[in-house]
């Protein structure tokens, strides 16, 4: 009798220490975000203990106006929510959000119209869980451009080939003026998964957005073959999942990047 309860209790042992290990590494399908919601970053560092909504960046209409590079190489933005730590005084000072909302290239924090009288602007960023109506409609805004199947289901690299978009890649003061480098040709990368296609990476289609400096060095090694990663890398955020799952294309587009014909 005592050696069943034993075994019984060891068998409990057993599936319980499973069932964390399966809650660790399945789970339940998320609603997929709304178009106009996919990479848009809540900013809450200090807001919330300020007594103020947190701010909510639309990287939709940023990345139809600008380059990542110009935002995260020149502007000093960090690559994860939060990283930056951005205080009010910065954009008063013209740095972060400040180099471009200063009145003339984007909206002030506050304006004065032509009788004289201010109006604040602080609703239109700090946009959190208040019913906020905005100058730009994301659908209106978008329409007519081509389409892709995920993320805000818009596909940006075509839009930007099409003209639809024009990037800023520089501000006036800030950005350094430099020589152009060359291009290098396309890489191909072998995919260490049966019967999936060799990715094909472009480097001339991720230079009109992040430019050289975005990846490397401090993502990327600049030697090639030095860095070495794997799809749960990617999965977890890091390498091209730095852009890739939270901007970029998501990457269940699998077909994006392993697109090297089989045949």
């Amino acid at each position: 009798m005592k050696r069943k309860v034993k075994e019984l209790s060891v068998l409990a042992l057993i599936l319980c220490c499973a069932s964390f290990v399966f809650a660790e590494t399945f789970g339940m399908k998320k609603r997929a975000p709304r178009p106009e919601e996919y990479g848009n970053v809540v900013i809450n560092n200090f807001s919330e203990q300020n007594k103020i909504a947190p701010v909510v960046f639309k990287h939709w209409l940023h990345r139809a106006k600008f380059t990542c590079r110009l935002c995260h190489v020149d502007l000093g933005f960090a690559m994860e929510p939060g990283g930056t730590g951005i205080r009010e005084q910065d954009i008063r000072n013209g740095i972060y959000c400040g180099a471009c909302h200063n009145g003339k290239t984007a909206f002030r924090w506050e304006e004065r119209n032509t009788i004289g009288k201010i109006r604040k602007n602080c609703d239109r960023c700090h946009s959190y869980g208040r019913k906020v109506e905005f100058k730009k409609d994301f659908y209106k805004f978008t329409k007519g451009f081509p389409r892709a199947r995920f993320g805000n289901r818009v596909d940006w690299l075509k839009a930007e080939q099409m003209g639809l978009i024009k990037l800023k890649d520089a501000i006036e003061g800030i950005t350094i003026k430099r020589r152009a480098l060359k291009i290098p040709l396309d890489t191909e990368i072998e995919a260490k998964v049966a019967e999936m296609p060799d990715i094909i990476f472009s480097h001339k289609k991720h230079s009109v957005w992040s430019g050289c400096e975005l990846c490397h060095p401090e993502i990327f090694g600049v030697k090639k073959g030095s860095t070495r990663f794997t799809m749960q890398d990617i999965f977890d955020g890091k390498y091209c999942g730095a852009c890739h799952g939270k901007v970029a294309f998501m990457n269940m587009d699998c077909q994006l990047c392993h697109s090297k014909s089989v045949f």
